[in-house]
């Protein structure tokens, strides 16, 4: 239930344009030669996975406490 309202809120960002800086980032590999196009979104997944990362812990420290 929570993550599909997480998914959801999620996808209305993407589709309202807020996140439009997620993919375009400086550190976002691209390269487009003539009949091929390399998408290698290095910077965005990096920032997702510190992002994911500290939400993680944070719960897992807030549950702990929680539940004893």
């Amino acid at each position: 239930m929570v993550l599909g309202v997480v998914l959801l809120v999620i996808g209305l960002l993407v589709y309202s344009g807020a996140l439009s800086w997620f993919g375009r980032l400086p550190g976002d590999l691209r390269w487009e030669g003539e009949h091929t196009r390399v998408y290698f979104p290095l910077a965005s997944m990096l920032l997702l996975s510190v992002a994911l990362s500290v939400l993680l812990g944070l719960l897992s420290v807030v549950l702990r406490r929680l539940l004893p």
